[in-house]
C-alpha cells in the first residue's frame, strides 16, 4: 500500500525507476517557508534562503543550530552560492518581472556589494561559479508560449555580462559538469532539461552543441539542480515532492520521494544538494497549507559530492 501511495502522480514512464523515500533531517519551521539555495561553506555549515520572507539562514553543523544571518526584505532571494572569498552571493527575484538583483554579502561583517543591480532588468533565480571566478545565472522570465528568459555569463571582474543561451521559458536551475564542459539547465515552464556544451571561452556553444535529453511531465516542473563527483545530475521537481536523478548522459536512473507526498504533503521540493565529502543528499521542501511546516530531508546519493572549485 505504501508503494502505491508514494508513487501516485508519477508519470508512467518514471514508475519503473528505482526509488528511495527520503528521511527527515532537520525541521526548519512549523510554518510553511519557501526554502531554497542549499549551500555549504568551507567549515561545513549549511546556508539557505527563504524566498518570500527574504531571510538568509545558517545551520551550524554538526549540532544543527539554526541562526538568521540577515533579511533581504521584498527582494525574494531564490538561491545562494558562496564565492571562494567567503562572501554569500544571493540571487534575488525582485518583483518577478524586471527588478531582480545579485548581492554579495560578507557573513562576518554584514557588508554587502551589489554585483548585478535591479536597474539592469533581470529576474535572477540561480547561479553557478566557474573555475575562472566568473559565473552563470538564470534570468527567470517568460511563459511556455513566450520564452523571454535566458542564461548569462558574468566575467570574473563582474563587469561584463554575455548571453549564453536565450529564448527560454523560465530557466531555473544551473550546474556545471565536473570538467566544466557542459552546463545543465532546467527550464521550468517548458518542462525540459538542457545540456549545453561550452567552448574554452565559456560563452560560445559549438555547432550542434545543445540538446534536450529529457522532457519532464506534470506540474509545476523542474526546479533547482546539483551534481555529484561522477556528473550525475539531481533535479528537484516542484509541486511533486521528489528529486529525479540523471546520469551524465541525461538518462534518468533513480528518484528520491519525500515522505507524505502520496497524501499531498511536502510537494514543494525546490533544491537538492550533497553534503561535502559524503554521499548524503539533502532536499528542502515545505508543506504550504498542509500543516507540516518546512523541512530538510536526506537520502543516499549515487556518488560522493562534487568538490566545487571554490573549496579546493
Amino acid at each position: 500500500m505504501e508503494q502505491i501511495d508514494e508513487l501516485q502522480n508519477i508519470p508512467i514512464q518514471e514508475r519503473h525507476l528505482a526509488y528511495e523515500i527520503a528521511a527527515p533531517w532537520f525541521k526548519v519551521s512549523d510554518q510553511a517557508k519557501q526554502l531554497e539555495g542549499l549551500c555549504f561553506d568551507r567549515e561545513g555549515n549549511l546556508y539557505f534562503v527563504e524566498v518570500f520572507g527574504g531571510t538568509i539562514y545558517k545551520l551550524i553543523l554538526p549540532e544543527k543550530r539554526l541562526i538568521e544571518v540577515c533579511t533581504l526584505a521584498n527582494e525574494n532571494p531564490a538561491a545562494l552560492k558562496i564565492h571562494k572569498d567567503g562572501r554569500l552571493f544571493v540571487c534575488c527575484l525582485g518583483n518577478f518581472a524586471d527588478s531582480g538583483s545579485l548581492v554579495a554579502i560578507d557573513p562576518k561583517t554584514g557588508e554587502s556589494e551589489v554585483i548585478i543591480a535591479k536597474t539592469q532588468g533581470y529576474v535572477i533565480d540561480d547561479m553557478i561559479f566557474d573555475s575562472d571566478d566568473g559565473f552563470y545565472f538564470s534570468d527567470f522570465k517568460g511563459y511556455s508560449c513566450d520564452p523571454l528568459g535566458g542564461i548569462y555569463h558574468v566575467s570574473a571582474d563582474f563587469r561584463t555580462i554575455i548571453p549564453v543561451i536565450k529564448n527560454m521559458a523560465v530557466p531555473n536551475g544551473l550546474c556545471l559538469s565536473p570538467d566544466e564542459k557542459i552546463l545543465w539547465i532546467t527550464e521550468m515552464s517548458n518542462n525540459r532539461l538542457h545540456a549545453v556544451q561550452l567552448e574554452e571561452d565559456r560563452v560560445t556553444i559549438p555547432a550542434f552543441g545543445t540538446a534536450v535529453p529529457y522532457h519532464f511531465s506534470g506540474l509545476e516542473g523542474p526546479d533547482s539542480c546539483c551534481l555529484d563527483s561522477k556528473g550525475n545530475v539531481y533535479v528537484a521537481m516542484y509541486q511533486q515532492g521528489r528529486v529525479l536523478i540523471f546520469n551524465d548522459h541525461g538518462l534518468p536512473i533513480k528518484q528520491v520521494l519525500l515522505p507524505g507526498r502520496g497524501e499531498n504533503h511536502m510537494l514543494r521540493s525546490t533544491h537538492p544538494m550533497l553534503i561535502p565529502d559524503t554521499q548524503k543528499l539533502l532536499i528542502c521542501s515545505n508543506d504550504w497549507d498542509g500543516g507540516q511546516g518546512s523541512w530538510i530531508f536526506s537520502a543516499e546519493a549515487e556518488a560522493l559530492a562534487h568538490k566545487m572549485y571554490q573549496f579546493q
